[in-house]
């Protein structure tokens, strides 16, 4: 222990002096301090102080933007719907015109229907009618033919005087008339 020295705690001495009073290092940092406060307030802040200010100008006019597009789209939604609802009443209404015309057309074609029906049925009418009136034409002619023989084979001498064999043929066929129309009333009667 030759070389070491050992100090003792009196040995040290601490700095005399207040440590009120600044030294020379606190100048120094309290000057870059000023000078570092001064740079960013005069170079970064600003720019940053800007930037922000842009950006949050930026979000409002997004924000305007949006609450433009919502009131657009709640508007473009209620016209839609009046649309809709003009759209589904002017489909009811096309369908109730639709309706009615057909029910027009089925009305028009059951009537043409009935008037072709009662056409064809009276044409049927007028047709059996000529035909009846041929036939009785016709079986009048055969009748009085066949009863003016009968008649002469019967009396034994001719009716070839055509003025008495017509007599003779109209009273046997209104005869016979009025035996079917007797006939007729009677079956109308028990049925």
């Amino acid at each position: 222990m030759s070389g070491l020295t050992t100090l003792s705690p009196t040995a040290v001495t601490p700095m005399e002096g207040n440590f009120l009073v600044p030294n020379a290092t606190f100048f120094v940092e309290l000057a870059a301090f000023i000078l570092m406060f001064w740079l960013l307030a005069r170079f970064v802040i600003p720019p940053i102080n800007k930037a922000m200010t842009a950006r949050q100008d930026a979000i409002r006019k997004e924000f305007d933007e949006l609450e433009e597009s919502k009131k657009g789209a709640r508007d473009a939604e209620a016209e839609f719907r009046a649309q809709m609802a003009d759209a589904r009443k002017d489909a009811a209404r096309v369908r109730d015109e639709a309706r009615e015309q057909g029910n027009s057309i089925i009305a028009e074609a059951k009537e043409q229907a009935q008037v072709e029906a009662q056409r064809v049925k009276d044409q049927a009418h007028a047709q059996i009618a000529a035909e009846r009136q041929a036939a009785l034409t016709s079986l009048r002619a055969e009748v009085g033919t066949l009863a003016t023989s009968l008649a002469g084979r019967i009396v034994g001498e001719s009716l070839e005087d055509d003025d008495r064999s017509a007599r003779v043929v109209d009273r046997f066929l209104s005869d016979l008339e009025t035996l079917d129309d007797s006939k007729s009333a009677r079956d109308g009667a028990s049925a």
